[in-house]
């Protein structure tokens, strides 16, 4: 984990892994997606935990009264579940299926949120059903990939909860089961002495991150920024799938021209 294109899309990883933690889980959606441009998702996954867990610990505290009870325990239940049957198959899963499936996943989310109507009207109870079955599959998209945001929000995102307390809702939420990630990803053995002294040098930047996460989600206007970052994660999206179906990375060669 050398050179400079790597240090560059790190420390941008490790933004996007902070204004993800501060209430911009749209942001955060990038992370992985903008790290496998530089290294496998696979090691991004491995990489990136630890920087994740830190950047928590003050995403918690910034939203530590800001949360819905019951959305949360519906979250934490399929979250869990799809991280076991994460951690059961991931001997299984090759690296180039799991890069087209966060291209993939990252494709259908920006897709779903630039072309959907923004929901409207009073807070709607949250449903144990739908709640648990979106949830396992962001459990186990979190597990391969840490992309668990995009199937989450495919359930939260409709319940008309206010800014504050979706955001503060996901922050929770995601950092009980990246503190659960913490076991399997050891014994899978990708989290090494190497990667851990990597992500120490990403976590001031990411930590710093997260108060530009929380200032954003006051004060910046919403809508052209997050149309903006939803293109972005299209086009890597994009870039992913072919990646992880011929081999071949069309956004690394295109800015190789220049």
């Amino acid at each position: 984990m050398e050179g400079w294109q790597f240090w560059v899309v790190a420390v941008i990883g490790a933004i996007f892994t902070g204004a993800g933690k501060g209430g911009l889980p749209i942001v955060g959606a990038l992370t992985v997606p903008v790290m496998s441009l530089a290294i496998s998702p696979v090691a991004a996954a491995g990489l990136m935990l630890p920087v994740y867990v830190v950047s928590d610990w003050f995403g918690l505290y910034a939203y530590r009264k800001e949360f819905d009870r019951r959305v949360l325990v519906i979250a934490m239940a399929g979250l869990t579940l799809g991280v076991g049957i994460g951690w059961a198959v991931a001997q299984h899963i090759s690296e180039d299926w799991v890069t087209a499936l966060v291209g993939l996943i990252s494709i259908l989310f920006s897709l779903n949120q630039l072309f959907r109507r923004a929901a409207v009207g009073v807070a709607k109870r949250a449903e144990v059903g739908p709640g648990i079955f979106w949830c396992t599959i962001a459990g186990f998209t979190s597990f391969v990939s840490h992309t668990g945001g995009p199937p989450y929000q495919v359930w939260t995102l409709p319940l008309g909860m206010r800014k504050a307390v979706f955001a503060g809702t996901s922050t929770i939420a995601f950092a009980y089961i990246n503190a659960v990630k913490l076991i399997p990803y050891y014994f899978l053995g990708q989290i090494t002495i190497s990667s851990l002294e990597t992500a120490a040098m990403l976590v001031p930047v990411a930590v710093v991150s997260v108060w530009l996460g929380v200032w954003a989600v006051k004060r910046l206007p919403e809508k052209a920024f997050f149309t903006f970052v939803t293109w972005s994660l299209l086009l890597i999206g994009i870039d992913l799938v072919v990646k992880g179906v011929t081999g071949v990375e069309p956004l690394i060669a295109f800015f190789a021209l220049f």
